[in-house]
């Protein structure tokens, strides 16, 4: 006797729409496969289920899972959304869908091999021409290469979606660089953690094996079976909107994140610049689009890729995962001609259903396009104008004899398909389950003569109620997806790789270049943040004093102090420009321009978003608890941002929250790498860029002379911004004097905030790096040994003497000035040594490879 569903549950579940269900049949009952499930959310209730709802969100939210969503008014890295209710297919149903998707794997590798191969299912007219030509992902630069691994197709992602029949059907292929196996897992990692108990007497099936056969895969690629192949996975960047995956596979697999200027071809193999060497690379996990894979003979405009790429492809000696050229299986002109394909190779019919689809080149399902084109939807062929998908039914009549204009003007590029209204799910929205469409996407990847399937995979979720478009893009949520035994499962998660491959601990000569610039510039940024916060926050500090001490002197002090926060932070003409003195009238006006204007170059806003973009591109190598104290920055200051109260209180105020999470966020960098492992170039950047402000702020405050009650405000002033007022007052108990502040701030061997200690600091740095060009490495330390060599000799009494005027210290003045170039020096030397990637690339040919 079927279950009837639980009242309280599905409450208004159908009020206003509906659908084919996956839990609830025609009858209302509930589908057996959901009972223990459902029978979980309700010993629950909805009330703890909200509020496991609000826990995934802040779980996702620390972790910093992101999907990039370009000009999203919220910022381009959106949180990534999962749902609580999950989705499951139990065993028996799903073993049909296994083979359905091996079959469908190994009928993809076939025709790939046959596309670029023989071209036997264009000879003997099984498959049009014009289906391979006219598809952008076809590069006729890949004809005949072989490839040695046991698959050509090495990854597909099938999305699949219920029909009406209550059948799964597939609905596109994805074997260009599918994404979304690193969200799966990350999914099943956050519902686990949040909420176990919806886990209570299921079996739900592991992908723990999936994953170790997934990376014996990649290691099996290697040309001639080379032991402990040498493996990157090859990103577009940060601004990707799947870069958060890309970070979390080369985290979760141990090899390195690299972009196309990491890798360059010598002598007809390919290597990833290190800072040391050339180290040569075995195996390529790609994540960049085909046509932009290698500018010499594909895109020439393109710098994520590696120019020669395809010439050492040819020559076996790397393997890219998936091939260059895979893309043109992205295509849904094949879709009509699959199942006759399928009887060619395999004298059987496809397992899993299509979508009924017509391709329009012929001339039969042209004119039956065209006579019910208001019941059809309408696609290109080419997966590149995805946002050109045409419901016919809600177009208006001029809109419909245009896409007739467009199908007749090239008829073989266009492919129309029936309607189908896939089914729904359980989703938990505001307190309630709602019924949304839902579309799976299932991974296989190739495991010697056969492919194997990961179970379950990653499940996409309307963004509202009765959306028929399923997209990240338009705020799509995800689910984990369950697969259900009757056999009793273990939720333990073992992710153990083969022990016969053994990689020793990667040191600093393995660090790819542009891995190592941005540690460098993460240094720099922030050094740069924290000594503007200080010292903008001792500004504010003095301009608060003043409302309770209006006195000449103290009006004069922070004249100065304006003026010099605009030469320390080269944001002029500020409050040493022509209009100065209308500046100096509204002196909160300039200062919150200095933190808040993010266009503003030198401003502190423009220098967080630096390093946050710097941050970004080093997802792999930092912790979660990094990332906790990194979003809880972007969340303070963008509400901050939203409220728009800017006083003197409340900026003070959030450059100290900002002040303290920077101070954590410098200390957890310590943990995240071994300084051996790429943390040295940090310290490198950080310390050259808190070393050239600490001159800028001594020029600014230390060389003008100032009346005695005046020069104690402002050595006062300065100390109070280099958080060493205490360590004075400590070390000399005296008043404030221009000979001990120069003592300790420049001088002194062994306090760590001094300029002799910051310039040993970078000598010794330096001095640790690989030498690689010795005569550039020379450079480099030549120029920060001469440094060293001046501030040693100094003699304090030398310094503080007075120019003819007696008014300047301009011995003082000469020394920080040669200091500062002498630092300007190094950090150039240290990137012509150690960061130049690009080089630009012209061919021979202009080629056409229209932007997607």
């Amino acid at each position: 006797m079927p279950t009837k569903p639980n009242s309280t549950l599905f409450q208004n579940y159908f009020s206003d729409f509906e659908n084919y269900d996956e839990v609830l049949k025609s009858n209302m009952s509930i589908n057996s496969n959901w009972q223990k499930l459902l029978a979980n959310l309700s010993d629950i209730g909805f009330e703890n289920l909200s509020n496991k709802q609000k826990e995934v969100n802040w779980l996702m939210e620390e972790n910093g899972v992101t999907y990039n969503v370009y000009n999203d008014p919220k910022g381009i890295h959106r949180s990534w959304d999962l749902n609580v209710v999950p989705f499951l297919i139990h065993e028996t149903e799903w073993s049909k869908i296994e083979k359905g998707i091996a079959q469908r794997a190994e009928l993809l590798n076939l025709i790939l091999k046959d596309i670029y191969g023989d071209q036997e299912l264009i000879k003997k007219g099984i498959l049009p021409q014009e289906v391979v030509y006219a598809h952008r992902g076809f590069l006729r630069q890949c004809d005949n290469i072989y490839y040695a691994t046991c698959k050509h197709l090495l990854i597909h992602a099938t999305d699949l979606a219920r029909g009406p029949d209550g059948r799964m059907w597939v609905v596109n292929d994805r074997t260009q660089a599918p994404s979304g196996m690193g969200y799966a897992l990350e999914n099943r990692y956050s519902l686990s953690r949040v909420f176990p108990e919806a886990f209570k007497n299921i079996n739900v099936k592991q992908s723990s094996k999936f994953f170790y056969e997934f990376n014996q895969m990649l290691i099996n690629c290697a040309p001639q079976n080379k032991a402990n192949p040498n493996i990157v996975i090859l990103t577009p960047g940060p601004l990707n909107e799947t870069y958060f995956e890309h970070a979390y596979m080369a985290s979760f697999l141990g090899y390195p994140l690299v972009t196309g200027n990491d890798l360059v071809v010598r002598n007809g193999k390919l290597y990833m610049k290190t800072l040391k060497e050339l180290k040569q690379v075995d195996v390529i996990l790609k994540r960049v689009d085909d046509a932009f894979m290698d500018p010499l003979e594909l895109r020439e405009d393109s710098y994520l890729g590696v120019a020669g790429l395809l010439d050492i492809i040819r020559n076996k000696q790397v393997a890219v995962v998936n091939p260059i050229g895979s893309g043109v299986l992205e295509n849904s002109g094949l879709i009509p001609f699959m199942n006759r394909i399928c009887n060619y190779f395999f004298d059987e019919d496809l397992i899993l259903p299509q979508i009924a689809s017509w391709w329009c080149g012929q001339k039969k399902e042209l004119d039956y396009v065209l006579n019910h084109l208001n019941e059809l939807v309408v696609k290109h062929i080419d997966r590149s104008n995805r946002e050109n998908i045409f419901f016919c039914e809600f177009l208006d009549e001029k809109a419909l004899n245009k896409l007739k204009e467009d199908i007749l003007s090239a008829p073989y590029k266009f492919v129309a398909q029936a309607k189908i209204s896939f089914s729904t799910a359980p989703n938990f929205i505001n307190g309630a389950l709602e019924p949304r469409k839902v579309m799976c996407r299932i991974f296989a990847i190739a495991n010697k003569e056969k492919y194997k399937v990961m179970p379950g995979g990653l499940v996409r979720v309307a963004a509202e109620r009765e959306t028929l478009f399923i997209s990240n893009n338009r705020g799509g949520i995800s689910k984990d997806f369950w697969v259900v035994t009757d056999e009793a499962q273990t939720n333990f998660q073992s992710y153990s790789w083969d022990n016969s491959c053994r990689i020793s601990i990667a040191d600093i000569n393995d660090l790819p270049s542009n891995t190592a610039e941005n540690l460098f510039w993460s240094g720099r940024y922030l050094g740069r943040a924290l000594v503007t916060a200080r010292y903008l926050r001792m500004v504010l500090n003095r301009m608060n004093q003043q409302h309770y001490d209006v006195s000449y002197s103290n009006t004069e002090s922070l004249t100065i102090l304006y003026k010099s926060v605009t030469n320390i932070t080269s944001t002029f003409p500020g409050f040493v420009g022509a209009n100065s003195k209308d500046t100096l009238k509204n002196p909160l006006k300039e200062l919150t321009s200095l933190i808040m204007d993010d266009t503003r170059i030198g401003s502190f806003a423009q220098t967080m978003m630096s390093f946050n973009h710097s941050y970004y591109s080093l997802r792999s190598l930092w912790s979660k608890d990094m990332w906790r104290v990194f979003d809880s920055i972007k969340k303070l200051w963008g509400k901050f941002k939203e409220d728009k109260n800017y006083s003197i209180i409340t900026l003070t105020k959030l450059l100290d929250r900002i002040i303290t999470r920077l101070i954590a966020f410098m200390g957890l960098i310590e943990e995240s790498i071994l300084v051996n492992q790429g943390l040295l170039l940090y310290f490198i950047g950080l310390q050259t860029e808190q070393a050239m402000m600490h001159v800028a702020k001594c020029r600014s405050l230390l060389v003008p002379k100032y009346e005695e009650h005046l020069q104690y405000e402002i050595l006062e002033s300065f100390l109070s911004s280099h958080e060493s007022l205490n360590i004075y007052r400590y070390s000399y108990r005296s008043y404030l004097s221009i000979e001990n502040v120069i003592n300790l701030v420049l001088l002194d061997k062994e306090y760590a905030k001094s300029l002799t200690y910051q310039l040993k600091r970078i000598k010794k740095d330096l001095d640790r790096l690989p030498n690689t060009d010795l005569e550039a490495v020379n450079v480099c330390k030549e120029t920060i040994e001469k440094a060293y060599n001046i501030i040693k000799e100094l003699h304090v009494g030398d310094l503080i003497e007075l120019d003819e005027t007696e008014s300047v210290r301009q011995k003082l003045d000469d020394v920080l000035a040669e200091l500062s170039e002498l630092l300007h020096e190094t950090s150039l030397a240290i990137s012509d040594t150690y960061f130049n990637h690009a080089y630009q690339q012209t061919q021979l040919v202009t080629q056409n490879f229209p932007l997607p």
